[in-house]
């Protein structure tokens, strides 16, 4: 499987799930502030899944696919955050903050996944060396 399609079926799969959630939502409940806000979830969902696939781009190094995968979270996921209108957006103060949320979280996730990642593969050697 191609890896654009393969990023297509990961993005679609969260974002058409978070879609129908919001729909069933605004049945019960009407069009809210809860049902807005899911949908930004799945675009952002959307964007995740689609991005994925730079990691399995075998042709770049590591650093590039962080590189790479940074700026498409920048292009993508920031505008979706800033247009959700979950943040105050009074003044340019408030974007300066919501960026810098963006690049914590951003390095939160980035961290402990890898940190995951590496000791889920130690676990893995030691077991097939055994």
């Amino acid at each position: 499987m191609n890896l654009l399609k393969k990023g297509l079926i990961r993005g679609l799969i969260p974002f058409i799930l978070f879609a129908v959630t919001s729909l069933i939502w605004m049945q019960f409940e009407g069009a809210s502030t809860i049902s807005k806000s899911l949908l930004f979830y799945g675009l952002i969902a959307f964007f995740l899944g689609l991005a994925s696939i730079i990691y399995e781009v075998e042709r770049w190094r590591f650093f590039q696919q962080i590189i790479v995968h940074y700026l498409v979270m920048l292009v993508t996921v920031l505008p979706t955050l800033l247009l959700s209108g979950m943040y105050p957006l009074d003044s340019f103060r408030d974007i300066v903050n919501i960026y810098f949320l963006f690049n914590k979280v951003g390095i939160i996730l980035f961290l402990s996944t890898y940190f995951m990642f590496k000791w889920r593969n130690r676990a893995y050697m030691r077991e097939q060396s055994e």
